[in-house]
């Protein structure tokens, strides 16, 4: 098992995200904070066990309309939802490309994820797909929430997103 720790900064807006990240052959167990100009949300993720499938994600946000907190669990997903995807956090987008080893080899998934917007913290299933570029790039295709939009997602060899254009990109990492 390895640790990170990770830096992003926002592309589109002033926004940052910290992460400390363990990583292992099949799973990721992550905290983490991300800080909007308006917003505060804190974060732990558990996609161990079962090759990257989000087990649990507890939120606590602080913004517009106060403080509120999300504890998704696979039994709030749904059984064709393995993942999350927190909105502006280029850290979700590793499960689904771990899992499948996208940013190594050929290959094209669509999946059904569990979004959650910030900071109201609302739960919403989004069909996305993840499609192999080239080695290091995935490209990302909305198939829900934001219909028609895609991204070419720069990723480490360990599978973590560097760059997500129009969104973030790795300000630091250890």
């Amino acid at each position: 098992m390895s640790r990170r720790f990770l830096v992003w900064r926002g592309l589109d807006e002033w926004r940052a995200e910290a992460a400390s990240v363990e990583l292992s052959p099949s799973g990721l167990l992550a905290s983490g904070t991300q800080i909007g100009r308006d917003y505060r949300v804190d974060y732990w993720l558990d996609a161990t066990g079962d090759g990257f499938v989000t087990r649990r994600l507890i939120v606590h946000a602080t913004g517009p309309g106060g403080t509120r907190g999300l504890d998704l669990d696979r039994a709030r997903m749904g059984d064709e939802v393995l993942d999350c995807d927190l909105a502006f956090s280029p850290l979700t987008n590793a499960m689904p490309v771990l899992r499948h080893g996208l940013h190594q080899r050929p290959g094209r998934v669509d999946f059904e994820m569990a979004w959650v917007d910030v900071p109201s913290l609302e739960v919403h299933r989004s069909g996305q797909r993840y499609e192999h570029v080239r080695p290091g790039v995935v490209r990302y295709v909305d198939r829900g929430t934001f219909a028609g939009f895609t991204a070419e997602i720069e990723f480490d060899d360990d599978g973590l997103a560097t760059t997500y254009p129009g969104l973030a990109e790795r300000a630091g990492s250890s």
